[in-house]
C-alpha cells in the first residue's frame, strides 16, 4: 500500500468568503483578512493537471517555501503569518500582480527550447548565438509571464507589462530589484548545501499600498537546482544535468508522449511511478533543507489539517 496523497480539500471554515481551487493549491479567504493556503498532493505539467497525487509533496512544497520566505524576509514582507499545518501556510490577503516574475541564470528548461528552435530574443531579452543548452547567463535575466487563470501562461516583455496596465511602471521597478535580491539570497543558501539556484518564478501582490512577496518560492515546482560539483564537468562534455526539479517529470512526460498538447493522452503513471517522483521530492527537501524529512501521518490527513486551521482560527477570535 503507498501512503494516501491528498488530491482535494473541501472545507468550510468560519468566516470564510470564497475559496479557490488552483492547479496545486486549495486557497481559503477568511474574513477578507486571511488566505489559508493548502499544499495538497496534486502534481501539474505543462500546465495540466496530471491524474495521480503524489505522497508527501505537498509537504516538502509547504516546508520548503515556509523557509525561504523566513530565510528573505529582510530583504521583502511576505505574506506568511503562520504555518498550523506541515502542509499549510496562512498568511496576509494581498491583492495579486497578474504576472509572474522568472529569473533564470542558465539557458535551460523551456527557454531553451524555445533557443533550440531559432529563438533569440525572450520577453524582450536578445541573446547572442551559439549558446548551449544548460550555459549560465552572465547575469541573471527576468523572463515574466502573464498569470494565466486557465491554460498556459504566456512570456511578456517588462514594456508590454507597463504599457498593457498589469503593473505601474513605480511598482515593476520595485518588483525587478526585489527578484534580483531573493535570487541571490536562494543563490547563497542553495550554494551552501551543495546545489546551484539554475531559475525560479516569484510572485507579488499588494495590500494597504505595501507590496509583499506571495505565494511559495524556491520549491521544486517553482525552481530548479544543479548539483554543484557535477554542473561544470556535464556541461562540459555536453551531458544532460543532474536536475532537482520537477523538470524530471515534464521529461518524463515527453519521453511518453505528452506535452499538454490538444489530443495528447496523459501516459499511465505506475505506483511505482508515483513513488518515485515522492522520493525525488523527498530528496530535493533533504539538499536544499540540509534537515532530514519528517513524514506527517498522511491516514487522517483532512482531518489534522482541519483541526489545525481551526485552532489557528480560533487564536485570531474567529470561531
Amino acid at each position: 500500500m503507498i501512503p494516501q496523497a491528498l488530491i482535494e480539500t473541501q472545507f468550510s471554515f468560519p468566516a470564510q468568503k470564497s475559496f479557490y481551487k488552483g492547479k496545486v493549491r486549495d486557497v481559503y479567504n477568511i474574513d477578507n483578512r486571511f488566505l489559508i493556503m493548502v499544499a495538497t498532493d496534486r502534481i501539474s505539467a505543462f500546465d495540466v493537471v496530471l491524474p495521480r497525487g503524489i505522497p508527501y509533496k505537498g509537504q516538502v512544497l509547504n516546508q520548503i517555501a515556509s523557509m525561504f520566505l523566513e530565510a528573505t524576509s529582510d530583504i521583502v514582507p511576505n505574506w506568511k503569518i503562520a504555518t498550523p499545518d506541515p502542509m499549510v501556510t496562512v498568511g496576509l490577503l494581498c491583492k495579486p500582480f497578474p504576472v509572474e516574475m522568472v529569473i533564470r541564470g542558465f539557458l535551460t528548461g523551456s527557454s531553451w527550447r524555445s533557443y533550440k528552435k531559432g529563438a533569440r530574443e525572450i520577453c524582450g531579452i536578445s541573446l547572442p548565438d551559439n549558446m548551449k543548452e544548460h550555459q549560465r547567463f552572465p547575469k541573471p535575466i527576468i523572463t515574466p509571464t502573464t498569470k494565466a487563470s486557465e491554460g498556459h501562461d504566456q512570456d511578456i516583455s517588462r514594456e508590454e507589462i507597463i504599457k498593457t496596465g498589469l503593473m505601474s511602471e513605480a511598482d515593476y521597478d520595485i518588483v525587478e530589484k526585489y527578484t534580483h535580491k531573493i535570487f541571490e539570497r536562494g543563490s547563497q543558501i542553495a550554494a551552501k548545501h551543495g546545489l546551484i539556484l539554475v531559475d525560479t518564478k516569484y510572485e507579488f501582490g499588494k495590500t494597504d499600498g505595501r507590496i509583499y512577496l506571495i505565494d511559495e518560492i524556491h520549491t521544486p515546482d517553482s525552481s530548479r537546482y544543479f548539483v554543484t560539483n557535477e554542473y561544470e564537468d556535464r556541461f562540459m562534455k555536453g551531458e544532460n544535468q543532474k536536475q532537482l526539479s520537477k523538470e524530471f517529470v515534464r521529461e518524463w512526460l515527453m519521453a511518453h508522449g505528452f506535452q499538454g498538447l490538444e489530443g495528447q493522452q496523459i501516459p499511465e503513471m505506475t505506483d511505482e511511478y508515483v513513488m518515485s517522483v515522492s522520493d525525488r521530492y523527498i530528496e530535493l527537501f533533504e539538499k536544499v533543507t540540509g534537515k532530514p524529512f519528517l513524514k506527517a501521518d498522511t491516514k487522517e490527513t483532512l482531518n489534522r489539517i482541519q483541526t489545525n486551521i481551526l485552532h489557528f482560527l480560533s487564536s485570531q477570535g474567529i470561531h
